[in-house]
């Protein structure tokens, strides 16, 4: 393991790079890892660095702690009880999820705890999800009067509208088989099955060729909220521009040849 920063217990943000996986540790364990408006900072600025960092191919988002995430700091939300503020605080986090989306490199939620509110907003967030299988997910600010408008919008996107409305409108819990069975993350298993699963999943995409993978990724969500005509003209610029890259002629070509590829550098 390549060590990037000195892990410390003051820092709100762990990094560190094993090959070409980047590991993000969200690190305010005694606070349920909410994100103030300080670990959201930490966060851009983290994801920012990565974007332009080639020798990283897929990015962990993980926690320490009880819970992965318990939504936006409510102690720091209140203390600052003024419109502009709490503006400026959702622009933030929505900066920091579309950061997630537009990052080059596929993202991995690691979730090995309770994700509530903008928590469920960033697994929803994350290209994938592996959950611990005792792990719950919740868009509970309804309970404190409080609809979560900006986690309905990773939601929304990516679990059915019936489920995602029944989790907005009542703010129940729902278990970790049953965020798989909603789409909400990928897979489930035991705790102590999870870091294996999730390097298993991190070490599969790495094996792939970066180009198309990032390629890939970009074009996934550009098409995603088009109508069928535009996503389709996204699509075949895309794929065809992929087949000019030397990743695809090597790849084609070994398919042919009968023998594995031998992917540029």
């Amino acid at each position: 393991m390549i060590l990037l920063n000195e892990m410390t217990e003051n820092q709100i943000l762990l990094k560190h790079q094993s090959g070409s996986i980047c590991t993000l540790t969200l690190n305010r364990p005694d606070q349920y890892n909410a994100l103030s408006e300080q670990l959201l900072s930490a966060v851009i600025d983290a994801l920012d660095t990565i974007a332009s960092d080639q020798s990283v191919k897929v990015v962990v988002l993980a926690a320490n702690g009880k819970a992965f995430c318990a939504g936006h700091d409510l102690k720091q939300m209140r203390a600052n009880d003024n419109h502009v503020y709490q503006h400026e605080l959702f622009s933030q986090c929505s900066r920091m999820m579309q950061k997630i989306v537009g990052l080059p490199q596929p993202v991995i939620a690691r979730v090995q705890g309770m994700a509530t509110a903008a928590g469920c907003q960033l697994v929803a967030t994350c290209d994938l999800a592996v959950a611990a299988s005792h792990c719950q997910f919740a868009v509970s600010g309804i309970r404190l009067g409080l609809f979560c408008s900006t986690p309905a919008v990773a939601l929304s996107r990516n679990v059915s509208r019936k489920h995602a409305m029944r989790m907005l409108l009542t703010g129940d819990f729902i278990d970790a088989e049953t965020a798989v069975e909603y789409g909400l993350v990928n897979s489930s298993v035991a705790a102590d099955d999870l870091d294996d699963a999730v390097l298993k999943l991190a070490e599969d995409i790495t094996s792939k060729p970066a180009r198309p993978v990032q390629l890939g990724k970009r074009m996934f969500y550009q098409q995603l909220d088009q109508e069928l005509g535009e996503a389709y003209t996204i699509a075949t610029e895309a794929i065809s521009g992929n087949m000019m890259m030397d990743e695809a002629r090597e790849g084609i070509d070994a398919f042919i040849e009968k023998r594995s590829p031998v992917w540029p550098e």
